[in-house]
């Protein structure tokens, strides 16, 4: 029996060799460069499976139903499309039940509002890279650990570290006082984008949420596109063929990578 054939599209750094993995910025070996947006370089039918996890919200309001119709193109009849989005549905719940909480007096309740909103509006509105978001994980200690932990998972623990170990090692680093005089200097001799220039190359540039989705207007754009009878799986939960061995949504201790994400499923009509 011939080995399924699989892609995941933008893949960032959860990919698995089984798979063909692309993304525009590859993250290892093995990985093809190729910006999505554009239409996809495959044959109709060519894939048992398509999967893309935490894209489809960074892609324009005008493009998405272009970037679906082509996951529907190289998927064959009978295949699956598998989704994982930030789920507003879940987000809104939250942050509706932590405001409550805030506004009964209840203490422990703030910092997990805090985040809660940060989770509902930042990555839509940010004008900068890590928006507050990023400040807030930046915190040490970080409020509200284990429930912000219980929220980003396995991908927020990462983030978190790596950017501890990276002011662990600026600060460790002998002070040049001369090196951050030339950064200066030459910042101010470098020619300076408009504030609308700034932040709109910014925007356009990947990071951003352009919308979000939950399992009704998520499901609605799966069955537009060709999948009807979309349904919520959970990460252990799929048709793929070999899917919880290529741990792309659950380690392989079971944690899972991102336990925020809505993550649906449909068959190809």
């Amino acid at each position: 029996m011939s080995r399924p054939a699989l892609i995941n599209l933008g893949c960032g750094h959860r990919y698995h060799p089984a798979w063909t993995n692309v993304d525009l910025v590859p993250a290892g070996p093995g990985v093809l460069r190729m910006d999505i947006g554009k239409p996809l370089p495959f044959p109709d039918g060519a894939f048992d499976a398509v999967y893309h996890s935490n894209v489809l919200e960074h892609i324009r309001r005008p493009q998405v139903a272009t970037f679906m119709t082509e996951c529907a193109r190289i998927c064959r009849r009978g295949g699956i499309l598998r989704v994982a989005v930030p789920d507003l549905e879940a987000i809104c719940r939250l942050y509706l039940d932590r405001l409550a909480s805030c506004l009964r007096g209840e203490p422990q309740a703030e910092a997990e509002y805090e985040w809660m909103l940060l989770e509902l509006l930042d990555q839509m509105v940010r004008e900068e890279s890590g928006g507050e978001m990023g400040a807030y994980l930046r915190r040490t200690p970080l409020p509200a650990e284990e429930f912000v932990y219980g929220r980003i998972g396995n991908e927020g623990r990462e983030y978190v570290a790596h950017q501890r170990r990276h002011e662990a090692a600026a600060a460790a680093k002998p002070a040049r006082p001369w090196k951050a005089l030339r950064r200066r200097i030459l910042a101010l001799l470098r020619p300076r984008p408009s504030v609308a220039t700034r932040i709109g190359g910014f925007r356009l540039a990947g990071e951003v949420h352009q919308w979000m989705y939950d399992r009704h207007s998520l499901a609605r754009l799966m069955a537009q596109a060709g999948f009807p009878e979309a349904r919520v799986v959970s990460p252990l939960e799929s048709g793929i063929p070999g899917w919880n061995e290529h741990h792309l949504e659950v380690a392989a201790d079971g944690s899972v990578n991102k336990p925020d994400s809505l993550v649906m499923e449909a068959i190809k009509a």
